[in-house]
């Protein structure tokens, strides 16, 4: 089956039966293996991607499901050789990134949030954070980061 949608700005067309996990096109089909695959059950939260923009585990979003829709990944919050996004500078300012797996996933619900509430308080970014597991960090570098990006200019991706 055909599905078209929009990744990261550009039309594209994916061939896969309609049940393939969004995740799995995005990084075989597709080549962003930005979007990390880790659990396979929206737990863990490495492959949040934003269908339409909300925040999605896209390893439960079957592909078919999102046919016409605008998907963004982490590789649409900055160019190759352009800047940064906001949360990610916020990110490597604070040394928050560690083995990279989770990363992912955390800046976009980070980005999320930050786009709903540019200025939240530590409740609410502890809360955005809840469907992201990370195995190497104790969560306060980025729970740092997000805080002190909230006082500033909001996550801008």
């Amino acid at each position: 089956m055909t599905t078209e949608l929009t990744v990261n700005g550009s039309p594209r067309a994916v061939h896969n039966p309609p049940m393939t996990p969004l995740a799995r096109v995005l990084r075989e089909d597709l080549h962003l293996t930005g979007t990390k695959l880790a659990c396979g059950e929206g737990f863990c939260g490495s492959c949040t991607v934003f269908v339409d923009d909300e925040a999605l585990a896209s390893c439960l979003v079957p592909v078919g499901s999102v046919a016409g829709a605008s998907i963004r990944t982490v590789e649409s919050m900055a160019t190759p050789r352009g800047p940064l996004a906001p949360v990610q500078q916020a990110m490597k300012d604070t040394d928050a990134v560690q083995c990279g797996m989770c990363f992912p996933g955390i800046l976009t619900s980070l980005t999320a949030l930050l786009d709903e509430n540019p200025r939240p308080d530590r409740a609410d970014v502890e809360t955005a954070l809840v469907g992201n597991i990370c195995r190497c960090t104790g969560y306060e570098r980025i729970v740092e980061a997000a805080l002190g990006l909230g006082t500033e200019t909001g996550a801008g991706a």
